[in-house]
């Protein structure tokens, strides 16, 4: 009961919240990722991603920021026998965001969930249809509004049913905060 009446205030409590606490963005970038493991001879693939960021003040310098994003990853296949590998995800980081100088520079760090929605290959590098990963990156906001942010996603999960690989991803986002 306790905690049905704690759950019942928070909710009324959030039309109330301050506008500095919770705050809505949008985001796009470049990916540049591989697949790292056994029998993979690739090279950098470049791509993108897109998608929505919340970020949810808990402290003065603490924020949490989960995303929802579209990224496209894989490899590039140095052979003309076969295509580029490329895996479609939905994914989800949920960062810890530690602003490191005021509200300007963050150090950005979580778990990342990723879940397939579409890939190019077939057989040997047929995708797992979920991924999880780390996530650590740097976030700079220019304006109260416009940000960008440069960050490494490591794979901790086999990206591929019948092979040994697992994602590895860079990315570089350019956003903008309602």
């Amino acid at each position: 009961m306790k905690k049905a009446i704690g759950l019942l205030f928070l909710l009324m409590s959030i039309p109330t919240m301050n506008a500095q606490m919770v705050k809505f963005g949008l985001k796009a970038g470049a990916n540049f990722s591989n697949l790292e493991g056994d029998n993979v001879e690739g090279s950098t693939y470049t791509s993108f991603h897109f998608g929505a960021v919340l970020e949810l003040k808990l402290l003065e310098n603490l924020s949490v920021q989960p995303e929802l994003l579209y990224s496209s990853q894989g490899t590039k296949v140095n052979s003309a026998a076969f295509d580029d590998i490329n895996y479609n995800y939905i994914t989800v980081p949920v960062l810890a965001k530690f602003y490191l100088t005021g509200k300007k520079l963050s150090l950005e760090a979580g778990p990342q969930f990723s879940f397939l929605v579409n890939e190019n290959v077939e057989d040997q590098f047929e995708g797992e249809t979920f991924d999880f990963g780390l996530a650590a990156g740097l976030g700079y906001n220019i304006t109260d509004h416009v940000f960008v942010q440069a960050r490494y996603v490591a794979g901790l999960t086999e990206a591929s049913k019948n092979a040994e690989v697992t994602n590895r991803v860079m990315q570089v986002s350019l956003g903008y905060r309602f």
